[in-house]
């Protein structure tokens, strides 16, 4: 079987290439890692109008989609032009909220998510507390256990939704730990990812032991007030920070959990697309360096050794791709999870390739090469660490 893009989606990406090549998002990206969005938003609404957030969200809720195929071609170009703002986590939610079984937060939040109108973010169970450019985002979305009380009313209502978020099991896979923040070097990326089915009480249930142990815990999804202060990362670029607790409660139940299972196999889908599109800029900008590089009177590229890594590199990519495309085409969780296993480790060498390659040059942050260095290792482990997404494929 081959994955092979339509006519209509190599029109639809190659005008994307076209607008972000001209649209300054290297200068876009470093003034969202500088705590300005307004270069980024302007991006943002460009997008919109291309239609690529409305691939997520279905026709009913006045997107076109769902359309996962299409998405996965559009971030690839996202990633190859390092757009700043929580794109993967906004189709996450856009995925969350089609996904639950009450209507009201879909047509409330998702005419606004189609049209650029609402920049999300999203958090969901599991160990780490962050959630990505929740300082940029226009609704910060988290869930968590449920809380003690009644069940919600209507969005709107205003009901507290303060639940704690204690460790559970990993229910997908998803979701990569990185180091703590105080080190710099958070490689956790994507927010919440991971999926958490726990144990134990969580108020308004009922009794755990009627429920009997390792039953899923109830959930809660929530609009959070505000948030933290923004921690350090690994790429300066992904703002992390802690929603706070406390907030507008959406929905409740059963329902919840089954919604952000679905919410984490898009975001890990669109996560390995970005990785892939970073990778290849990795690429393309290494074979112009060392066409331009020269060394004992020659370009460095002429070198047998050089031509065997790039060799490499380009070899990973290609076959990232298929699996890339093939996910997206099936939407089958162990699909998704080979395919960002092999994305995400062919961004990481190419990010590797492109260091070495560059020699000094490439560590300075002036170059624009950094954008893209900095991205790819959080991505491998964003929504799905390597040794994760490779346990997902094994359970199936």
């Amino acid at each position: 079987m081959r994955f092979l893009p339509t006519d209509e989606q190599l029109a639809f990406t190659g005008s994307l290439h076209t607008m972000l090549a001209a649209a300054g998002t290297p200068a876009a990206a470093r003034a969202w890692a500088a705590g300005d969005p307004a270069p980024g938003r302007a991006v943002w609404a460009r997008l919109a109008e291309a239609g690529v957030f409305a691939l997520a969200v279905p026709e009913s809720r006045s997107g076109l989609g769902p359309l996962p195929a299409e998405l996965a071609l559009a971030f690839v170009e996202l990633g190859r032009h390092a757009v700043p703002g929580p794109l993967v986590e906004t189709v996450a939610a856009a995925a969350l909220l089609t996904a639950l079984e009450e209507p009201a937060p879909a047509e409330r939040l998702l005419p606004g998510i189609a049209a650029g109108e609402v920049m999300a973010t999203l958090r969901l169970p599991g160990p780490g507390p962050y959630a990505l450019d929740a300082d940029a985002a226009t609704c910060v979305l988290v869930v968590d256990a449920a809380v003690p009380g009644p069940r919600p009313g209507p969005p709107g209502g205003g009901g507290a939704g303060d639940g704690a978020d204690d460790g559970g099991t990993d229910a997908n896979g998803g979701g990569g730990r990185g180091n703590n923040a105080g080190n710099g070097a958070v490689g956790r990326g994507g927010g919440g990812e991971r999926v958490e089915n726990g144990d134990g009480n969580s108020g308004g249930s009922g009794d755990a032991s009627r429920r009997g142990p390792g039953a899923a815990r109830p959930q809660a999804l929530r609009i959070a007030p505000g948030h933290g202060p923004v921690r350090a990362s690994a790429d300066p670029v992904r703002r992390l920070a802690v929603p706070e607790e406390g907030g507008e409660v959406l929905a409740a139940g059963p329902g919840v959990a089954a919604a952000a299972a679905r919410a984490a196999d898009w975001a890990r889908l669109a996560t390995a697309a970005q990785a892939l599109g970073t990778g290849l800029a990795l690429l393309d900008r290494t074979v112009e360096h060392v066409v331009r590089r020269t060394q004992f009177g020659v370009p460095i590229g002429s070198f047998q050794a050089v031509k065997h890594r790039l060799a490499d590199t380009l070899i990973a990519l290609e076959f990232a791709r298929p699996l890339v495309l093939g996910a997206a085409v099936s939407m089958a969780r162990a699909d998704i999870a080979a395919a960002k296993v092999a994305a995400g480790e062919a961004a990481y060498g190419a990010a590797r390739t492109a260091l070495q390659l560059h020699g000094a040059i490439g560590y300075t942050e002036e170059l624009d090469l950094a954008l893209w260095l900095r991205k790819a290792r959080p991505l491998r482990d964003a929504w799905g660490t390597p040794a994760q997404c490779r346990a997902a494929v094994l359970r199936s």
